[in-house]
């Protein structure tokens, strides 16, 4: 059975970009266990969370799957005084994506995204493939080429 294109597979797509697409069973699973049934190092398992600055700006923010995103050093990377997780009822009208299946790639406006800096030390990362049940893997080096990624430490230690 062929599977069909999210947008973010065909953005990769356009840009000929080598990916491979990864399903997993179970719905809306958590990261870790994304990670497990994919039998992925969770350091390399990215989420993907959408937030809101004082200022009203919109931000991405990629985190490894057994990590929390501390909001201090997430906002002082993107230059706010502060950042909040955007309420889950905001989320699909404004990237396309519903919670779970929230892809950084093909969102319906493009957003600063920030992944934490221990996505450099990982030769391939899984995120989602913009539908709950299907992750993408790639090199972290093709995801700068279709997202404005930079590397941050944006975790809680």
């Amino acid at each position: 059975m062929k599977q069909e294109k999210t947008n973010a597979m065909r953005q990769l797509d356009r840009n000929k970009l080598p990916y491979a697409v990864h399903s997993y069973e179970g719905g809306a699973l958590s990261g870790t266990e994304v990670a497990r049934a994919l039998g992925q190092d969770v350091r390399c398992v990215f989420k993907t969370l959408v937030t809101v600055g004082k200022t009203g700006g919109h931000y991405v923010f990629m985190v490894p799957v057994a990590q929390e995103m501390d909001l201090k050093k997430a906002a002082a990377a993107v230059g706010e005084k502060s950042v909040a997780m955007l309420p889950q009822k905001e989320l699909l009208p404004l990237t396309g994506y519903v919670h779970g299946g929230c892809s950084p790639i093909g969102m319906k406006k493009q957003f600063p995204t920030v992944i934490d800096e221990t996505a450099a030390a990982c030769e391939r990362v899984f995120f989602s493939a913009g539908r709950i049940g299907l992750q993408i893997e790639t090199a972290p080096q093709s995801l700068e080429r279709v997202v404005p990624l930079v590397y941050r430490d944006i975790v809680c230690k």
